[in-house]
């Protein structure tokens, strides 16, 4: 999809609230597309964010869900990088020793 003012903004900030949970966040890509559904009605957004920190790269995707809330470009970001804190915040805790790996 073409880029939206309001939607960069959005994602701004998100990038930011992010940013700041999580302070080694190295680069950030969040890739918005709105698939063609032949013959559907209502468009779903698949929302895609890579971020890349120290040794490591995250990524996040709602793959083919069919969540209708994500009609709502608005809701599929806020969605996804949901999905990305708790993903950042398992990571923190698996380097602070928190969480016991299985060998």
């Amino acid at each position: 999809m073409d880029a939206s003012p309001s939607v960069e903004r959005a994602v701004e900030r998100w990038v930011e609230r992010l940013a700041g949970s999580f302070d080694r966040i190295e680069r950030c890509e969040v890739v918005i597309e709105l698939p063609h559904r032949h013959g559907r009605q209502g468009n779903i957004f698949h929302v895609r964010i890579d971020l890349t920190i120290p040794h490591r790269v995250i990524s996040v995707s709602d793959g083919t869900a069919l969540d209708h809330a994500h009609e709502d470009v608005y809701v599929a970001i806020a969605d996804a990088f949901r999905a990305a804190r708790r993903q950042l915040q398992d990571h923190a805790r698996i380097q602070r020793g928190d969480v016991k790996l299985h060998a």
